[in-house]
Parts: structure tokens; sequence; C-alpha cells
């Protein structure tokens, strides 16, 4: 980890999060059942791995079941982390971004994934979090039109329907299409895509493994417009830790990675499976929002796929780029006003926990 001294502003969590703790369960349909904890590594490494005690992963949103979520969920179920003598207690996040990554930096938090962009925003405002790994330089966000419009110039002086905060991957890609992004009138609008085949709204940003999805689903055919199309720069899957915890506990924070890219694995397999220890965290949530497996099962393949289809051959799942994090950072000062230099924004992130727990492009399990 890089040994930097962080002068931060210390940060306040508000928000109190309701508990979803997982319950201990081998699963159905032939889950890896549970054994006895520490039984695959040395006594040693256990003794370190207990050592850190509580380890709080907050989800990103609820307990959809997203690249990043699922397999960590999985990893608790599965016992992946009692393997290693990790305790992992499990929270449902929001979706707010922004109290995610006060609670990380506040260390009531130890583990959530946020967006590579999103943790070069929290650092540019002093809340002081460290991106860890990531599964895509690809992006999940889009934007969606009917198939009436085949250039985004068309939306010039029309209404884009956002969720309360406009991507800033949209934002670029809008204005490299040659768009004027600033006659687009921008409303917030629910999670209903209706609104767009309605023309409620001209535009709808959404993502790529839901509404769209939903949409299809409900007979509507839209066109999918995607930043990475526009070479912009995104990610997918990043996860962010609490950076005390990370330098303190090394050995732990590996294995958190570990056990849930070994989940993963597991989850691209088996996702069927996997969605049900998701649908049993959900039914624990005070915050539930109905769970549909089916459509759960579609999120998790979605992404999945995206994750495949973007990672270069022999690289490990997990790695970090490094150029990508630069080619963010300019994105974010070119449209945010930041001002994060290529130097800062590496700086930000520690490649080498995924480096740890590779052979190659071979994930090392159980822990040397």
């Amino acid at each position: 980890m890089k040994n930097r001294i962080r002068t931060t502003m210390a940060v306040a969590a508000t928000a109190v999060l309701s508990l979803s703790a997982a319950a201990c369960s081998s699963g159905d349909g032939g889950s890896t059942p549970k054994k006895s904890p520490g039984a695959l590594i040395s006594a040693d490494r256990c003794e370190k791995n207990k050592a850190a005690g509580e380890i709080v992963y907050l989800s990103g949103y609820q307990w959809q079941a997203s690249a990043s979520i699922l397999e960590y969920a999985a990893a608790e179920k599965l016992g992946f982390f009692d393997d290693l003598c990790l305790n992992v207690t499990l929270q449902a996040g929001t979706g707010d971004v922004a109290q995610n990554t006060k609670l990380l930096a506040g260390g009531q938090v130890t583990f959530s994934p946020v967006s590579q962009q999103d943790i070069l925003t929290a650092n540019s405002h002093y809340i002081e979090v460290q991106g860890i790994s990531s599964y895509s330089n690809v992006d999940l966000e889009i934007l969606m039109t009917m198939p009436d419009v085949k250039d985004l110039k068309q939306l010039d002086d029309t209404t884009l329907g956002q969720k309360g905060a406009m991507p800033v991957g949209v934002q670029a890609m809008l204005m490299k299409a040659g768009a004027k992004y600033d006659t687009i009138q921008q409303t917030v609008v629910g999670y209903d895509p209706s609104v767009l085949p309605k023309g409620e709204v001209k535009s709808l940003t959404g993502f790529i493994s839901n509404e769209p999805v939903a949409l299809k689903a409900a007979g509507e055919n839209v066109t999918v417009w995607r930043p990475s199309d526009y070479q912009v720069p995104g990610s997918l899957g990043s996860m962010a830790v609490n950076p005390e915890f990370a330098e303190t506990n090394p050995t732990a924070t590996e294995d958190v990675l570990r056990a849930a890219l070994h989940a993963y694995e597991y989850c691209t397999e088996h996702a069927a499976e996997c969605v049900k220890f998701t649908a049993d965290l959900d039914k624990a949530n005070p915050a539930s929002y109905g769970y549909d497996a089916a459509a759960n099962v579609g999120i998790w393949n979605t992404e999945t796929k995206v994750v495949k289809d973007s990672l270069k051959a022999g690289t490990p799942l997990g790695t970090i780029d490094t150029g990508n994090v630069q080619s963010l950072a300019t994105m974010l000062n070119e449209y945010t006003q930041t001002e994060i230099t290529p130097e800062e924004a590496e700086d930000e992130f520690s490649p080498e926990f995924i480096k740890n727990i590779y052979d190659g492009d071979k994930l090392i399990w159980p822990a040397p």
C-alpha cells in the first residue's frame, strides 16, 4: 500500500443505516458447505485476520444482484469469509454514494462499492477513501431514447430525465457528440422507466443492466447510448476501503477481495443460486422494495458480460488501470470543475492488494 500521510478533515457520518446481517447458510442447489473458520489458511494468517475485528461491508444499492454486491453476499453465505477467518457483517446501502463515502471515511463502514470517478470526487472534497479494485473501464450508466432519435444532437432543446444527479459520463458523451448540453432541460424522475415511451421525457439516464431490460420485458424498444462508444472513460464494480483499515490490516484487506473474487467465479456458474442469497438478505431488510429474482439474475448476467467483454486477456479481474484513473480525473476536471492532478488521482488507489492475490491471472485460493 502506498505509504503516504493523509492530512484530511475529520468526517462525521450523520446517517444511521439499518443492519442487514447475513445469516450463515450452506445455501441450496449444491452450495459449498461452511467449514471451520480458518480451516483453509495458516494459523498465523488466521490470527492476523481475526485481529482485524468486525469488517462492515455496505452494498451500493440494497441487495440488487450487481457486480460488487452479489459476490460479497455469496462469499458470506458460502462460508468463504469464514474460511479466511474474516468477521464480515453485511449492510444494505441506499444508493446514496455520498453517504457511503462519508461512512467509509469515518470508519463506520470498512468496504463499499464506489465507482472510481466517485472515489476521486470524494477525495477532492477531503472525504478520504481508497480504491482497491475495479472490474472494468466500461461504465454501466447510459442514456436511452426512443428509436426515432438517430443522433444525440437531436436532443438539443429537449427534456432529459435523471435520478437526481447527471452522470458525468453521460454529460461527457453528449458534449462529445456535439449536442448543445446547456439547452437540454434536466428533470428529476423516479425509477419507473416508462416515462420515456410515454413521451414525458425525450431521453432518460439509467443503467444498462436495469431500465433497458425492464422496458424490453414490457415490449418497448428503446435505443441505448453508451459513453464507452464515445471514448468516455468509466468504471464498473469498483471497491473502496477505509484507508486506515487497509494500512493497519493489509492481510485482511487482501483476503476480503480474495473471498469475494472466489465467490464471483462461483456465481458466474451458479447465478440463480447466488441470487437466492441476496433475495434472503432482502427479505430481512426493512427498506425492501420487493425482490424480483428473475430480474436480478438478468442484472448479474448482464453486468458480468460487460466485465467479460471488456477485460483484456491475461488481466486479473479487479486490476486497477492507472491510465483509466488518470483519464477519469481529466474528465472530472473538464466537466465538474475539480482540480485533480494525474499524480493525485493515481495516489487514491492501491493496486497491490489485487496483485498480491493472483498468480498471473489465476486467483490464489485459498490464501497462502
